[in-house]
């Protein structure tokens, strides 16, 4: 049923599109026309995390990048004739138009959004309609599954300037893990929550592995715990069941990392089972995320976007923080090895993840503010 609607939603969303797309005039559109449209798949040399740098170039020579995931060769080639010729300013209707590919969409979104940021001589945020604060606080996924691993990991982003965490729950082996499972999530939050001290705040991510009824006992006994939210607890195939869980507990629950229809949100608003929307950058884009936002601000329900991927993703997801009044908190990667430090800064030309006191502040040059580095691209490009 939820998938019916969203594809009668997506039918209904092209055809707008369609009609509503109209051959421009002009100097300015002839200069801001795509001429080139190019894709590097990156992977960092310690972490394999892995991601897409896209490229695009008008005919004026103004150039943007986006980021997403995981890119085919198939998918550039369709997507290529559908870019190609459309101006910058198009960017909306050039979303729309390429929903059927939607790392492709989200990428070139931010891209053209780049390009008309630098057409206008404006950071992003500003074009955007921000900013809506002037810094944005961020959240770091910490990595092990050990007592020890997790605290290594959060001192670690606790020196770099981080002051709220992302805990992982500990491994999941069966459907239904009972009492035993809900003890072992309540000690390693009792544990970093002993190390972190005051001023430090929790999120727990259940990476939809629990069933219904496990992720209703975990919200339920981590409430003294005043987490942030819990992050994906559950699959989203049942909204009634995640609607017991959210009944049955005052634990904010999160979802949304793996949507990338905006219909698919506005079910989750409607049955009152979100507390924080967490869509995708490298699914979404920004004007997308953007409409989500504005649908959850109509719900009362605040907006924490899901970023996993490269720098260039991080500056994009600081200008969209930097524009949506409900923004509550951003996830920027912490990648622990110096190597994907190096290469993520090597990238940007100077590193936009800089996090003090527990907020990342905003970067203020045109576009996306940054200064990408196609040495570096080329350098760090994964070879087939």
């Amino acid at each position: 049923m939820m998938q019916a609607t969203s594809q009668r939603r997506e039918r209904l969303a092209n055809a707008i599109s369609a009609r509503a797309e109209a051959p421009g005039s002009g100097r300015t559109q002839q200069e801001l026309e795509v001429s080139a449209l190019e894709a590097y798949p990156l992977r960092e040399p310690v972490s394999g995390r892995r991601y897409t740098v896209v490229r695009v170039e008008t005919n004026s020579g103004l150039i943007g990048f986006g980021e997403c995931g995981s890119v085919s060769a198939e998918d550039l080639a369709r997507v290529r004739p559908l870019v190609l010729g459309k101006p910058a300013t198009g960017y909306e209707i050039v979303r729309r138009q390429l929903g059927a590919v939607p790392n492709l969409q989200a990428a070139v979104n931010i891209a053209l959004l780049d390009i008309v940021g630098k057409w206008s001589k404006a950071p992003l945020f500003q074009v955007l309609g921000g900013p809506t604060r002037n810094k944005a606080r961020a959240i770091a996924s910490l990595e092990g599954q050990t007592a020890d691993a997790l605290s290594g990991s959060m001192r670690r982003a606790r020196e770099a300037g981080y002051r709220a965490f992302l805990v992982p729950v500990p491994p999941v082996s069966s459907p239904n893990q009972g009492q035993a499972f809900v003890q072992a999530v309540q000690k390693r939050m009792e544990s970093l929550r002993a190390a972190g001290g005051e001023g430090f705040d929790f999120a727990l991510s259940g990476g939809e592995s629990l069933s219904a009824g496990d992720a209703s006992s975990v919200a339920s006994a981590l409430e003294r715990f005043h987490l942030l939210w819990f992050d994906e607890p559950c699959r989203l195939s049942n909204l009634s069941a995640v609607r017991k869980i959210a009944a049955e507990s005052v634990t904010p629950l999160g979802f949304g990392s793996h949507l990338n229809h905006g219909g698919d949100f506005q079910d989750l608003l409607r049955e009152e089972v979100a507390d924080v929307l967490r869509p995708n950058l490298a699914l979404n884009g920004i004007t997308q995320i953007r409409r989500i936002a504005a649908l959850a601000e109509t719900y009362y329900v605040a907006v924490a976007p899901y970023h996993n991927g490269g720098s260039i993703g991080t500056a994009a997801a600081l200008h969209l923080a930097a524009s949506l009044p409900n923004f509550v908190i951003q996830q920027i990667p912490l990648p622990e090895a110096e190597a994907d430090r190096r290469m993520r800064a090597e990238i940007t030309g100077t590193s936009v993840e800089v996090i003090k006191e527990g907020f990342a502040t905003l970067p203020v040059g045109a576009g996306l503010g940054i200064t990408v580095r196609q040495e570096a691209l080329e350098k760090y490009k994964e070879r087939a």
